[in-house]
């Protein structure tokens, strides 16, 4: 296929000791339709969810090609639809996968994690494993990200709901917390709560970036106006929503009298105003030796791609200053370019490289 390519030389709006110089490219050619998350598969090639229910796999010649799935009660509505997608540790063998989406109707929704094996971008053996409860009545706030832990187990954030943000204080309902099930989705020995068994942590609104590097567990989550955060997440704890919050309500109208409160973790970052981050991954590619070993978030609110070292958090910085415009998701070739997914009806996915010339 052909590339849309635009060469670019930057020095980059942020502090980085040297200047990144890259090539931006189109790296397909077929629009996305609300895409969500980017995931790498085996020989360098990625697939896309698509939150009306498809998948497009793109091969590592940029060739791509949609599957239409069939997913049992499908909501794709507001923020709702087909979420992430992840391989399971046995992947290579089984090809089986992990996928979170959205079920039921407007009235009664939930967020799901489904098993299925994956075939030639089709989904196959659906089987339910998990369903975040109570349902509600609104399409937004689902959270919906995966990562597995080093034991096999695996995390699903779960958002508030929107409307029912106090539930993510409440260990009776699993809205607004990071869950942990086993791959047949039962619960995991020794949880912290035992009268809750699935709830990993709580007080979170709505996670969409999850990273499990060095056994340390990194999220983000989006704020209301105001209060962005990125938590290092440990078992038990609980992250304060709402009861501690840096953001205020979008009327301007404090949620909380509290910024802080005893017994609730801090965020190690915040961001106020907000930038809406959504996807995460940890930089570990050779391209980029100014990026090595950190967090790269895409933004959707401020349009950016951040940088964030975990050993000094409060240094964000904005990289690859050209691309202005909302970014759902990021991931990383085998030889260290970044794609970067752009959101909206009519999507693609973009390729920095880095120019030596």
């Amino acid at each position: 296929m052909k590339y849309a390519w635009m060469l670019v030389l930057l020095v980059s709006a942020s502090s980085l000791a040297e200047p990144m110089r890259y090539s931006l490219s189109q790296a397909i050619d077929l629009p996305l339709k609300r895409p969500w998350a980017l995931v790498a598969l085996p020989d360098n090639q990625f697939i896309v969810t698509e939150k009306h229910g498809a998948l497009v796999v793109v091969d590592n010649n940029g060739e791509a090609e949609r599957h239409q799935q069939t997913l049992p009660e499908l909501y794709s509505e507001g923020q709702g639809g087909l979420l992430d997608l992840a391989l399971t540790q046995d992947y290579y063998t089984s090809g089986r996968v992990l996928v979170s989406y959205t079920r039921g109707t407007p009235d009664s929704n939930q967020l799901v994690v489904v098993s299925a094996i994956l075939d030639n971008g089709v989904l196959k053996d659906i089987e339910q494993i998990l369903a975040v409860t109570p349902t509600k009545d609104t399409p937004v706030h689902f959270g919906g990200r995966l990562a597995v832990l080093d034991d096999g187990t695996w995390l699903v954030t779960t958002g508030d709901g929107f409307d029912y943000r106090e539930q993510a204080q409440v260990k009776t309902s699993q809205l607004g917390k990071i869950l942990r099930f086993r791959e047949d989705g039962s619960a995991p020995q020794s949880p912290p709560f035992p009268e809750a068994p699935y709830i990993f942590s709580l007080g979170h609104r709505n996670t969409q970036g999850l990273v499990i590097k060095d056994n340390q567990i990194i999220a983000h989550e989006h704020g209301p106006a105001g209060g962005d955060e990125i938590n290092l997440i440990e078992e038990g704890e609980n992250y304060g929503w709402p009861v501690a919050t840096m953001g205020d309500d979008y009327s301007g109208a404090r949620i909380s009298p509290f910024r802080s409160y005893p017994d609730m973790k801090p965020p190690i970052v915040n961001w106020t105003p907000s930038v809406a981050p959504s996807g995460m991954i940890y930089y570990s590619g050779e391209q980029f030796p100014q990026l090595s070993g950190k967090l790269l978030i895409t933004t959707l609110k401020k349009e950016a791609l951040l940088a964030v070292d975990l050993n000094a958090a409060s240094d964000v910085e904005t990289v690859f200053s050209d691309i202005s415009q909302r970014l759902r998701d990021v991931n990383v070739t085998d030889n260290g370019a970044v794609l970067l997914l752009t959101d909206g009806e009519e999507a693609t996915i973009l390729k920095v490289s880095a120019n030596s010339q």
